[in-house]
């Protein structure tokens, strides 16, 4: 098992990893909109 040291490291790291996909997630929505925009 792990140790509880690096279950908080693993913890942040997957928290900071889902904040940057629900970011990078929007941005990409928000880019297609764009896209389709310009292309209509």
């Amino acid at each position: 098992m792990a140790s509880a040291n690096d279950m908080k490291a693993a913890e942040a790291t997957y928290a900071g990893f889902i904040k940057l996909f629900k970011f990078g997630a929007a941005a990409v929505v928000v880019v297609v909109a764009i896209v389709i925009a310009l292309i209509a």
